[in-house]
């Protein structure tokens, strides 16, 4: 029962202090810091899709190109981890031809054709994690010499945005710091403890350099030619953002 009574006051104490800080003279100001890093690794989304009229044709020529991307991924380096596989699927293809002397329709009357199976389609998808930048102009360009289908996106990174985001903060913290002094100076006064503290968003946005979107996406026919050539490399910058938001008291 007596152990209750210290637990109360403190209690008490707190709420009162919290009531105080709100009559107290403060100033409240929002600092925002912007950094830019350069990437230091990339993923790539990798689609390997074959056509036949034989499943297993399709399969084989499909295992085969993925064999390939397998073996450049070994010759720089790229660790089996950093290799994922993201999709596999078999599909059978159709299509409708309508003929010459004769409509085909379907039950809601629409015309549709009559229906001719194409093959089947053995499609595969990987993504591929670079840990050096510096390899990636020549890993791209092996690449498209593996008999892949599509490389659907080029996604530039940074193994430390954590450490980026907390300097971002620390930065955004000052910048609040800063602003609050200058404006407490232009009434002749001077900031005290910061009293309350709220964080903002805290985000991250890749910034392409122009010439590395030449590299984002690259559609690779059957036959294996390129449908865009590959162009000068340059891995742009990612700026890593944060605001907060803090009370200060004022002397």
């Amino acid at each position: 029962m007596y152990k209750l009574f210290p637990i109360v006051i403190l209690l008490f104490a707190a709420v009162v202090s919290a009531q105080d800080i709100d009559k107290m003279p403060t100033i409240t100001t929002t600092g925002t810091a912007e950094i830019f890093v350069d990437p230091d690794q990339v993923t790539i989304s990798l689609n390997v899709e074959k056509t036949s009229m034989d499943l297993q044709k399709a399969k084989s020529e499909n295992d085969a190109a993925m064999e390939k991307i397998i073996a450049e991924t070994k010759k720089f380096g790229i660790e089996p981890k950093d290799v994922k596989t993201r999709r596999i699927s078999v599909d059978m293809l159709y299509e409708y031809v309508q003929g010459k002397d004769e409509k085909i329709l379907d039950e809601y009357g629409d015309e549709v054709g009559r229906k001719i199976f194409r093959g089947y389609e053995v499609s595969k998808n990987i993504e591929v994690l670079l840990r050096d930048v510096s390899k990636f102009e020549a890993f791209y360009s092996a690449l498209l010499e593996t008999g892949l289908t599509e490389i659907g996106s080029v996604t530039f990174s940074t193994s430390k945005l954590r450490e980026f985001k907390d300097q971002a903060r620390t930065e955004s913290m000052k910048a609040a710091r800063e602003k609050a002094s200058a404006m407490a100076a232009a009434v002749k006064q001077r900031i005290g403890k910061a009293i309350r503290i709220t964080e903002g968003t805290v985000g991250s946005s890749y910034i392409s350099s122009g010439i590395a979107s030449n590299f984002s996406a690259n559609t690779i026919s059957q036959s294996g030619s390129v449908s865009e050539t590959v162009a000068e490399f340059g891995p742009g910058s990612i700026s890593v953002t944060a605001n907060v938001t803090v009370t200060f008291a004022l002397d």
